[in-house]
């Protein structure tokens, strides 16, 4: 048999740096390693660093969508999301919208806002619940995820004697951490049970104390980090919020202030969640809530959420 040459081509050693580099290019590599670990973007910088890859890319922005063009659903609610903010605050209405045809029950979304949000056990802002559908044996599996509804009538807005939880004026329902006292009325007038005490427990056995920094094997306990709950850089201590407060998803309030998607939305590996603002017309939220066969929780209560299930 005739002997065949095989040709190979040297493959180059590309490093993280280089990778990054070319993901960003080099100024937009420089901006973002130039700010320190833990401290919160002021909007100019945050603009200046947009707009940096933005030229380089990395950050695609969708600002007239073609429905005549194909492309990823993120790619179009991020640009439908930086849309919405150039109006005030009253004037958006934010609202999140998941197809349950589509999940697949691989609780990624929980994971990355546990990732996001620094969250401790016992404190799940996006539980995904799993029903059981028909009779044996013709059974099937459903998997709802169920994170606050943010309602435009919410129950637990008014039971709270010291007004820590309020509805800002484009629809999100928010915590006051350092006024909350800690007396879970909230939570009892919850109808979604998607409201969670922090009684300080810990994934470690030795949980630090006050300006200690703990490295174990696999780096930095993620506990310990600064989490950006509604803009904030707040670490988690003893005797301190939010330890001892009510905690609740806030629909990434502090991604999509600076022109970015909620976590659970852009690690959902099945496209099954979606966010944007009701009151855009043209946005994809609102076409999707049009459609036949959307649905909410529990509606007979009057309580008018702002998730949306698609069936």
């Amino acid at each position: 048999m005739p002997q065949v040459e095989e040709k190979t081509e040297a493959i180059p050693n590309t490093t993280r740096r280089n990778f990054l580099q070319t993901l960003f290019g080099a100024a937009g590599l420089a901006a973002i390693a130039a700010t320190p670990v833990g401290k919160m973007l002021t909007e100019d910088e945050d603009v200046a660093v947009f707009s940096i890859s933005q030229q380089a890319g990395a950050v695609p922005v969708l600002d007239d969508y073609d429905p005549t063009q194909p492309v990823d659903v993120l790619v179009r609610m991020q640009g439908e999301l930086r849309r919405a903010l150039q109006k005030p605050m009253q004037e958006r209405r934010w609202i999140m919208v998941i197809d349950l045809r589509k999940c697949v029950g691989c609780h990624a979304c929980t994971i990355a806002c546990v990732a996001e949000n620094k969250l401790p056990p016992g404190v799940v802002y996006r539980q995904v619940v799993e029903e059981e559908i028909g009779t044996y044996p013709n059974v099937t599996r459903r998997f709802i995820p169920r994170p606050c509804l943010h309602c435009a009538e919410p129950p637990c807005v008014p039971v709270c004697p010291v007004n820590a939880t309020y509805t800002r004026a484009d629809g999100i329902v928010v915590m006051d951490y350092d006024r909350c006292i800690g007396c879970r009325y909230c939570m009892n007038a919850c109808p979604y049970n998607s409201r969670y005490f922090d009684f300080g427990f810990s994934k470690y056995d030795d949980t630090p104390t006050e300006n200690e920094v703990v490295l174990g094997e696999g780096g930095t306990v993620l506990e310990l980090l600064p989490s950006f709950e509604y803009g904030e850089a707040r670490t988690r201590r003893r005797e301190r919020s939010p330890i001892g407060n009510v905690r609740k998803c806030h629909f990434c309030m502090h991604r999509i202030e600076v022109g970015e998607l909620p976590a659970c939305t852009t690690t959902c590996i099945g496209r099954a969640t979606y966010f944007g603002d009701a009151n855009d017309p043209n946005s994809l939220v609102a076409e999707l809530i049009a459609s036949p066969n959307v649905m909410r929780l529990r509606e007979e209560l009057g309580t008018q959420p702002k998730v949306y299930y698609l069936t």
